[in-house]
């Protein structure tokens, strides 16, 4: 939705404008700041949710708090309601959370669903920082000299800050007299989970009560989702998660009289391009479709590694075709849906067999969830939000993954010749044809015809003596010679930056 900084502690504008100029692709429609009690809020808006009047920073009737966001809060209808003073000076639903953190304190951010990362500041030099539990919505922090800096890219620092940038974390506001605290997390608590009876045994027969809660509340939260005062598309690569998403979307775009608009993107006769323009013929939706070329991906290459801030191989991969793929939906929509996360919650990788009891494979995949903030979640909003373009993912909402996390492992994981993710396929038998449905997974890397086009220019771009060089540049050295030429391509721009304090493989928290 946006790009936010800012500073507690003072911060000179020169400081704040080089900052906010740095974030500038997050928020293309509006920029605002605003200094509190020698605090700095900052704010580039990308305008989603009551486009004429909800430009930030926001402040509470009173004049004494104010807030930038970045995100979306799905439920800020139903929290209204339940405020003390309801009436707003706009419709933003960021408006909605400013109040709720007015009347009822930082530990009110519980409440919220959502994607978030807000900074708020007040006449009386209160301030907190604050970032959703899942990490959906980005927020790095710097503490120097006494002084704290925030802002949603690692890029957006002075290279004198670079050093110092963490990832905040996902679930915990900040304020200067409590320091961190956690107000939520992206697994429940084990006494805070459903917890369904069931078989342990991979293939076991899913009841129709569980299949039906399970469409009913995929189904529930993509509604959620297409909230907005713009229309919402969807990423569709073909494959299971995005095709349900997008048939979902599609129903709902139907009950209204319209139709949904999908986009999807390919080397010539790609796996995932094949494959979504049969869903979207399949879905009636008004399909785009990007064609790319081996010496297009490796144009935007350099582009790609600086955007995401990050150089694991496997998310440069799949990032280069989603990046060219954004920029062309860019063009038509500000929002997109995408089938993010149903493989950490439904146990959809190939590795998961292996893992044979309830607890190794809860633990495993409670793992991935926690880690998605700074892998899969950092792609999808970097490749997106360099064009100005929101990507929301159903998949992640909390209610969504707490009935995930609830189901025992026998029905999530695949027996013998049986596909990953079969509870997401029967659930939606009869939403698709059943040769879309039971598609075998690809990595979208793959599917697309990236990864082996990146893959060999990249490993022939650095000689072995080089790799031997080069790869003990961080800790854990980098793995492959393929590696190696991305982390060449991120030390760049941001080669002070420590890659333990801010990137998922390397993270020791």
């Amino acid at each position: 939705m946006c790009g936010i900084i800012g500073g507690y502690g003072g911060m000179d504008p020169e400081t704040a404008s080089r900052m906010l100029a740095r974030v500038v692709h997050r928020g293309p429609d509006e920029e605002g700041h605003v200094e509190v009690a020698g605090n700095v809020l900052g704010h580039r808006r990308l305008s989603i949710v009551d486009v004429e009047g909800g430009k930030q920073p926001l402040v509470t009737p009173e004049g004494d708090l104010y807030l930038v966001g970045n995100g979306e809060v799905y439920n800020h209808e139903e929290i209204r309601e339940t405020l003390e003073n309801g009436d707003m000076s706009t419709r933003s639903d960021n408006e909605v959370a400013l109040r709720l953190i007015s009347e009822r304190g930082p530990e009110a951010l519980s409440e919220l669903l959502g994607m978030f990362a807000f900074l708020i500041a007040g006449e009386d030099g209160a301030f907190v920082a604050a970032r959703d539990p899942v990490g959906i919505k980005p927020l790095y922090w710097a503490h120097r000299g006494g002084l704290v800096r925030f802002a949603s890219e690692m890029s957006a620092f002075d290279e004198g800050w670079q050093a110092y940038v963490e990832s905040f974390p996902p679930g915990h506001y900040w304020t200067p007299e409590s320091g961190l605290v956690e107000f939520g997390t992206p697994v429940p608590p084990e006494d805070e989970l459903e917890h369904f009876e069931g078989p342990s045994e991979p293939g076991a027969r899913i009841p129709d009560e569980i299949l039906e809660k399970v469409r009913d509340r995929l189904v529930r939260t993509v509604g959620r989702q297409m909230m907005g005062d713009v229309p919402v598309g969807v990423f569709l690569s073909g494959g299971l998660d995005s095709s349900l998403v997008a048939a979902i979307a599609a129903r709902w775009y139907a009950k209204r009289g319209k139709k949904l608009k999908t986009f999807a993107v390919g080397l010539t006769d790609s796996p995932d391009l094949l494959a979504a323009r049969a869903v979207a013929e399949h879905l009636g939706t008004e399909h785009h479709e990007s064609v790319y070329t081996a010496e297009d991906a490796l144009k935007v290459l350099p582009n790609v590694v600086s955007t995401i801030e990050n150089f694991d191989p496997s998310l440069v991969r799949s990032a280069v075709p989603n990046y060219i793929l954004a920029e062309f939906t860019a063009r038509h929509v500000k929002v997109v849906l995408t089938g993010e996360g149903a493989d950490e919650i439904f146990a959809g990788y190939e590795y998961l067999r292996d893992f044979r009891t309830e607890e190794e494979l809860h633990a495993e995949l409670v793992r991935t969830i926690e880690g998605l903030h700074d892998l899969n979640l950092q792609r999808a909003d970097r490749v997106t939000m360099a064009h100005g373009l929101e990507a929301r993912v159903p998949f992640l909402e909390l209610d969504m993954i707490s009935l995930g996390l609830s189901l025992p492992a026998g029905w999530k994981l695949a027996g013998e010749g049986q596909e990953a993710k079969r509870l997401l396929r029967q659930a939606f038998g009869g939403w698709l044809p059943d040769d879309f449905l039971w598609r075998k997974k690809a990595q979208f890397g793959d599917g697309s015809g990236a990864a082996s086009v990146l893959m060999a220019r990249m490993e022939e771009s650095i000689t072995e003596e080089e790799f031997e060089r080069e790869r003990r540049a961080v800790e854990p050295p980098l793995r492959t010679r393929e590696e190696v030429a991305y982390y060449r391509i991120f030390a760049e721009d941001l080669g002070e930056v420590r890659p333990k304090r801010t990137i998922g493989r390397f993270a020791t928290t």
